[in-house]
């Protein structure tokens, strides 16, 4: 428990409006977008710039106080959970874009913007940023970074990782450290803002980001593909890359999500499908609209029992409404519900929705799979209810079991969630001791009292 002078020392640096002690608000930063983790800080902390950030984590790594960094408590694989209690550093009032330079192609913002936000903003210069969370509306971009986060467009663009040039981050002893810079090239030592990016808060709280841009494609054409079955479906992924075609998105909907979609939203989604797969082209015009008929004729050759070409951009943002609804469809459909993002090389899609099947019917449990299937990025949750001891139980076994066969296929525990406390007791299956003790290594020398959002990635010794 912190004491009360300690929380006057923060109220000293931040300002008394922005530290948070009721027991409201402190509850409200208790969890994140998971359905199982849930632990009270002491205090939550708002800061408003580098120097405010540096001075908390000072105060902090003096006195070995936990400080988990928060954004948008989006995230879904408990990062954002205090498990150690302590204080809670979220960086929302961190939140302008400082820079949009359209000569370079980069952007410098602070973590608290929201990605929705910038890209909003970024659109009215013709400007994109490619990764994009189903999170959207409400991640921020220091989340993005930490995450390392993808979304459907990272098929032909790439993942957060991608567009990270630079970044400032207070280290935990409050040394504010500056590494990368503006150009899209730089070798000049070891890639450290890589290191940082994905770290999911372990390393340093991240306070400036400088951000590679790119123009925004002139064109795009959305299709529809209908599938009687969902191995077939993820066999149609192989084709259609194999091809030399390589859509902006390929996203996979089951049976359960399609339906499930309709009953809270009427999309006029066929309901009788097995599987949907969501593409999209984009480009220029005459090569989008060539590439969109080439995808539809892989898709038909395939095994597509039906496919529909968007008409115009109204029918295209109702089917890609449909697959971003896919979230709220799952989490709203069970009390709690187990969440996971593994990736699987993509020619293992077809075995992987076949195991989910069979894992499904042995466990007795409802197992949505939707997904960002164009990298090989499943989404399979899990629907169950924590009261039910039994049934939980045997949700649990049932996600271990795709961990393990994600495992076994060549795959990794996390495409784009990160590790947190939902995936760290399958860590040492995941990766090489040697690797696990490399990571922890650096850690220590970063964080040598283990202040920043310890307990997260690695499961820690008894």
């Amino acid at each position: 428990m912190i004491k009360s002078e300690y929380i006057a020392k923060l109220k000293k640096i931040v300002g008394k409006e922005s530290v948070l002690s009721s027991k409201e608000d402190l509850t409200a930063y208790s969890y994140d977008a998971t359905t199982t983790w849930a632990h009270m800080p002491d205090v939550v902390v708002l800061p408003t710039t580098s120097k405010q950030v540096s001075q908390i984590l000072k105060l902090a790594d003096e006195d070995k106080i936990p400080v988990t960094p928060r954004g948008g408590g989006t995230n879904v694989s408990g990062g954002s959970i205090p498990i150690k209690g302590g204080i809670v550093l979220c960086t929302t009032k961190m939140n302008k874009i400082l820079e949009i330079n359209k000569a370079n192609l980069h952007a410098i913002v602070e973590p608290g913007v929201v990605l929705q936000d910038f890209n909003t903003v970024l659109a009215k210069q013709g400007l994109f940023f490619p990764p994009d969370p189903q999170s959207f509306l409400g991640c921020t971009m220091g989340g993005v970074v930490a995450e390392n986060a993808g979304g459907p467009c990272c098929l032909k663009y790439g993942v957060t990782k991608q567009y990270t040039l630079g970044l400032e981050v207070v280290l935990a002893n409050g040394y504010i450290m500056k590494i990368g810079g503006l150009t899209t090239k730089n070798r000049t030592g070891y890639e450290l803002a890589m290191l940082f990016t994905g770290s999911e808060g372990t390393l340093g709280v991240i306070t400036k980001i400088t951000l590679r841009l790119l123009p925004m494609p002139p064109a795009s054409k959305t299709i529809m593909a209908v599938y009687d079955d969902m191995a077939i479906a993820g066999e149609a992924i192989s084709s259609i890359l194999s091809n030399g075609v390589i859509p902006s998105k390929i996203e996979f909907i089951d049976n359960w999500g399609i339906r499930r979609i309709e009953e809270l939203t009427p999309m006029d989604l066929p309901v009788e499908a097995n599987a949907l797969l969501l593409l999209e082209s984009d480009g220029i015009q005459t090569a989008v609209e060539a590439e969109a008929q080439q995808i539809a004729h892989i898709c038909k050759r395939s095994g597509a029992k039906g496919i529909t070409l968007a008409k115009d951009q109204a029918e295209a943002d109702r089917l890609w409404k449909a697959r971003s609804g896919c979230f709220g469809a799952v989490f709203s459909a069970a009390r709690t519900v187990l969440s996971e993002d593994i990736a699987v090389p993509r020619d293992k899609i077809p075995q992987f929705i076949q195991s989910c099947e069979e894992i499904s019917r042995k466990y007795g449990v409802v197992i949505p799979l939707i997904g960002h299937a164009g990298d090989g990025n499943m989404h399979p949750s899990v629907l169950t209810d924590q009261r039910d001891t039994e049934h939980f139980g045997e949700a649990r076994k049932a996600m271990d079991e795709i961990f393990e066969t994600a495992l076994s296929l060549g795959g990794v525990l996390s495409g784009e969630h990160g590790i947190g406390l939902e995936k760290q007791r399958f860590l040492k299956k995941a990766m090489d001791p040697v690797a696990i003790e490399i990571m922890k290594k650096i850690k220590g020398i970063l964080d040598p009292n283990n202040i920043l959002n310890p307990g997260k990635i690695w499961e820690e010794e008894a």
